[in-house]
């Protein structure tokens, strides 16, 4: 550096430490300086609280973190650059083919890949992009981030035939539009890539049904890839779903923008509600014909199990689904898991000396079952009653008792974990998995993760009914997704039946809602970064409003509005 060369102060919080360094230097340059050894290297770096890439320029005081593979914005970055990677060695070896990266599902992202002579996909061709993938990766090839009108970008996708784009890049109305390119490929992706190919130094690409399944690395351990775990049930409800999109031709944000533009969100809305409530009333269907078809009582069922992730709708689900039960001659009981928590004292405690109310062992589960037991037996039992702001469980003075037709209707994250109703026979359990699993698309190459949806839909709540802030629900959402990770998302094959409780609209919805509490977290917060990125993600989407949703409508749990007392 010479004397008369400008610098620029930044702060690293990795090691926290200041360094002079000179202006325009990119990110690479400055984690080079630091003398900082992360394994496998940064994959993106948090600069004032915003998520960017390692070739960003610095110009003007900054504060910066690296982050690494094991970070969630780590990983989607190192994620996207693999998904690019895999279009660019598809159309290598397959000019013409369209690749549609589609569900995260066994730990990977199922890939649906149209040849150009509607070949099928084979062990072979999935071998063939693999190796190619590998030599794109070890040329170590520069990733160049290009930004132009976007009337150029429209035409550029326009000629290669990728019309999701354009569609995309057409309803959003932006001036200038960024893609990048490697050696030539064009593509566009709304979040940051690695500088170069050759920092992909693990990946995985398998034939899985009829396409393929991408592997990642683990986040929890970034030398190996993600467990290939069978989740056929999981990847049928998508499959489901993307059929129920194919008749409506709504696949992506560009065609949602397209529907609202031309007025036809109250068809959406209606039929989306519609195709809901006929698979609430198929389960029910089920339960009712296991229960009146049954040979005799020990084979009837009895209790109706329902879990899934938080902000997945299991509460709407659970009266919705009691509503059809009686429908189908069945009268539901609903019966409350909370009531079942240990005294406080006796709660297990989590790695860093607090309480772990997400733990199944936080739960009574010796004296559930008893009760359950003599339930079914046609006993009379006094339920017990958990006062949550003392800590304490009580004798709730609510005596319940079953009559030979009547169905216990269950429902809490443990609902499917086999050891929470180890003494009740298997055949008197129907247990449900219930999620809110998007299946609209950004592009055909940008998948929007099935947890924001999530994420969106309890900030909403919290800040609605809770008075908790967005930045306290993004502040708590690591905790709550591994404790999903840990009590439900293991258990969700050994349903009976899933249900999918996002709506194709919804996120048009939800963003009304939505960007002003996103807009409220401070800059000077790390819970700025994922703020920010949900505002530019929600900022594709055109607004619908929540009057045009109906009260019964499983969004009501968030938005408020219900014809459903909670």
């Amino acid at each position: 550096m010479t004397k008369m060369e400008k610098t620029v102060n930044v702060f690293c919080r990795n090691n926290n430490t200041s360094y002079d360094v000179p202006v325009g230097s990119s990110l690479q340059d400055i984690y080079e300086l630091t003398g900082l050894q992360m394994e496998y290297g940064p994959m993106s770096v948090r600069v004032n609280n915003k998520v960017e890439g390692l070739k960003f320029r610095v110009y003007n005081p900054k504060e910066m973190e690296f982050l690494g593979i094991n970070t969630s914005s780590g990983s989607r970055a190192y994620t996207r650059t693999l998904f690019f990677v895999l279009c660019k060695a598809a159309e290598d070896l397959y000019p013409g083919c369209k690749v549609t990266i589609d569900i995260p599902v066994s730990n990977g992202y199922y890939v649906d890949l149209k040849m150009p002579q509607g070949e099928p996909v084979t062990l072979e061709v999935a071998g063939n992009l693999r190796r190619r993938m590998q030599e794109i990766i070890d040329q170590k090839l520069p990733l160049h981030r290009h930004q132009v009108l976007t009337e150029e970008a429209i035409k550029m996708f326009e000629e290669r035939g990728d019309l999701s784009k354009v569609k995309l890049l057409k309803s959003i109305g932006d001036l200038y539009t960024i893609y990048y390119d490697i050696d030539g490929y064009s593509d566009y992706f709304y979040g940051s890539l690695l500088p170069n190919t050759g920092r992909l130094y693990l990946f995985g690409l398998e034939k899985y049904f009829d396409g393929l399944l991408l592997r990642i690395p683990s986040r929890e351990h970034p030398s190996e890839l993600g467990e290939m775990t069978h989740q056929d049930k999981m990847f049928g409800i998508f499959q489901e779903h993307h059929r129920w999109q194919d008749i409506l031709r709504l696949r992506t944000i560009g065609d949602l923008n397209d529907v609202i533009d031309r007025g036809y969100s109250s068809m959406l809305i209606n039929v989306s509600e519609a195709l809901q409530e006929k698979k609430i009333a198929k389960i029910a269907e089920d339960i009712a014909r296991r229960c009146l078809t049954a040979v005799d009582d020990s084979q009837r069922v009895r209790m109706v199990l329902i879990a899934g992730p938080s902000s997945s709708g299991k509460t709407t689900t659970c009266k919705r689904l009691s509503i059809q039960l009686i429908t189908n001659g069945i009268r539901p009981v609903p019966l409350s898991l909370d009531d079942y928590f240990l005294d406080r004292e006796q709660t297990p405690k989590d790695e860093k000396g607090d309480y772990d109310f997400e733990h199944l062992h936080a739960l009574n589960i010796p004296l559930l079952n008893e009760q359950l037991a003599a339930l079914f037996r046609g006993e009379e039992v006094e339920l017990p009653k958990y006062d949550f702001q003392t800590g304490r469980s009580t004798t709730g003075g609510k005596k319940l008792k079953l009559r030979p037709e009547d169905v216990l209707v269950v429902e809490g994250i443990h609902a499917l974990n086999p050891e929470l109703t180890a003494q009740i026979a298997e055949e008197k359990k129907y247990r449900i998995y219930a999620s809110a699993l998007t299946t609209i698309l950004l592009d055909h190459h940008n998948y929007i993760p099935t947890t924001d949806n999530r994420l969106l839909r309890r900030m909403i709540r919290d800040h609605k009914y809770r008075g908790i802030s967005a930045r306290d629900t993004i502040r708590r959402w690591p905790s709550v997704r591994a404790g999903e990770n840990k009590w439900i998302f293991p258990y969700q094959e050994k349903a009976d039946a899933m249900f999918n409780t996002a709506m194709l609209f919804e996120l048009a919805v939800l963003r009304e809602q939505a960007i002003p509490l996103l807009e409220q977290v401070p800059e000077n917060c790390e819970e700025h970064a994922e703020a920010y990125r949900l505002l530019k993600f929600m900022r594709y989407i055109r607004p619908l409003p929540a009057a045009d949703i109906p009260p019964t409508s499983l969004l009501r749990e968030f938005l408020g509005g219900s014809s459903f007392k909670y």
